[in-house]
């Protein structure tokens, strides 16, 4: 059914809501600690009794199927429970940051990104105000904002184009911190600003997240991994659009892709025959928008007629669907062999279902296109040789690589970043987060990537 488009501040009133999250702020920085962690497990708990209605905004609103949307919501909540029961020992010594901090977020996790980092951020003694995405996810937003301020957390949300609210929700002198998630070209522009100010940022931008296979033969462990990384049409920060496989390994690679590729389902997250039907298990509904799916598409055409050779082309004909609905936001899933360097998708992210093969000779060569995009928040080899593995992980330049598995975000004590352009910024994730939105020392360096230097946590993620 159609949703109504969202409420189109202007830059006046966004103004007048960082000035009053501003006034939020200085009282809430004075709010006891077990007192902010009472108030953010209330609203857990609210959240929690509204679990299923927030999940079916989300199928609604950017059509993610049902599993994966309940799973969204369960992330946040369960992330942001972790952070009650631990941030005692993070927050001592530490103070709030001098302003609310700000959030500028994609639509394809409005709960376990968002929401998760907005409840987090709040509970470290921050009053905080975050823009809608604009192509989706208004209502469950603001549900879940709404039952949050019900119990007493310094939440605004607002609304509007990101042209006429960026500027405000970045450069004002009120903030105390930008939070970012989202393409690196309007990143870029974030990072710029925020540099110019020297204000508190943490950055999450694309990469070309890349799965290298070498000296591999455990095909069986391989194929449900595959069709796995499709989850969600491929419409996440850590996705993984490109493999990079050895030559001499690709026909034992293909045998095993294809299939897994082919038993994929997509179609309408809600089409069911009766309505106490069972909601269907999809890896993958429509994408964002119809304009999406074009673009994918034509750039899909570009690449073949550029002599990319398209191994794989789903069918709209194998999706589920309800009868006569319009499927214009619908991608089968693609996967092309070898696109050309004057294509996209030899070197960006394609955020939508679309893979890209590259076939090489020598280490080398699966290095330099491991790292095609100049950074990337997560990679895998997968290798039988352990001492192969461990001679070229570190030389990928991402901040998670996964032996034979893939990597994400992670939750609760799992640190998270990016190598190269993929991060600007503090680092997140367990105790990071915490002192990613608080003061310490005068003199404390947060590891991050920052315009002056870089610094990598004490502790490095393990590889899966």
């Amino acid at each position: 059914t159609p949703i109504a488009g969202p409420p189109r501040l202007e830059a006046p009133a966004a103004r007048d809501a960082v000035r009053a999250s501003l006034d939020q702020h200085r009282a809430w920085r004075h709010i006891p600690l077990a007192e902010r962690k009472a108030r953010v497990a209330a609203a857990l708990d609210a959240l929690t009794e509204h679990r299923e209605l927030l999940a079916l905004l989300l199928v609604w609103e950017i059509g993610k199927p049902w599993k994966l949307a309940q799973a969204d919501v369960d992330r946040a909540i369960d992330g942001v429970r972790w952070y009650v029961d631990h941030v005692d020992g993070m927050i001592e010594g530490r103070g709030p940051l001098p302003g609310p901090v700000s959030n500028i977020a994609s639509w394809n996790y409005p709960m376990s990104v968002l929401v998760h980092a907005m409840l987090i951020q709040a509970l470290a003694g921050n009053a905080v105000i975050a823009k809608t995405p604009t192509d989706g996810g208004l209502a469950c937003l603001t549900l879940a904002c709404a039952l949050s301020v019900r119990e007493g957390l310094p939440l605004t949300l607002v609304s509007g184009s990101g042209g006429e609210l960026s500027e405000v929700l970045v450069r004002s002198p009120e903030i105390g911190c930008v939070s970012f998630v989202g393409g690196r070209d309007t990143g870029a522009r974030v990072a710029t600003a925020v540099a110019d100010l020297g204000k508190r940022h943490i950055l999450e931008q694309e990469g070309l997240n890349c799965w290298g296979v070498w000296n591999y033969s455990d095909w069986d462990s391989l194929a449900p991994l595959i069709r796995k990384t499709f989850d969600y049409a491929k419409q996440r920060c850590t996705a993984y659009p490109r493999f990079v496989v050895q030559r001499s390994r690709f026909a034992d690679f293909l045998a095993t892709y294809l299939p897994a590729v082919g038993s994929l389902r997509y179609g309408h997250p809600l089409a069911v025959a009766a309505p106490g039907d069972p909601l269907p298990e999809l890896d993958f509904g429509p994408l964002i928008n119809a304009a999406k799916a074009r673009e994918l598409s034509e750039l899909t055409e570009e690449a073949i007629d550029r002599g990319a050779v398209p191994l794989h082309r789903g069918s709209l004909s194998d999706g589920l669907f309800l009868p006569g609905q319009d499927t214009s936001a619908y991608l089968p899933p693609t996967t092309l062999l070898s696109p050309p360097p004057s294509s996209p998708l030899h070197h960006a992210e394609p955020f939508g279902p679309v893979d890209s093969i590259v076939l090489v000779d020598t280490e080398a060569e699966l290095l330099a296109a491991m790292n095609a995009s100049n950074g990337a928040l997560v990679a895998t080899l997968s290798t039988d040789d352990q001492e192969v593995y461990d001679r070229l992980s570190p030389q990928i330049r991402a901040f998670k690589v996964g032996h034979g598995k893939p990597r994400s975000r992670g939750d609760r004590d799992e640190l998270f970043g990016g190598f190269g352009a993929s991060w600007r910024g503090a680092f997140v994730g367990g105790e990071l987060l915490i002192r990613a939105v608080t003061e310490g020392p005068a003199d404390e360096r947060l590891p991050g990537n920052f315009p002056d230097y870089r610094l990598q946590p004490e502790a490095q993620p393990t590889a899966a």
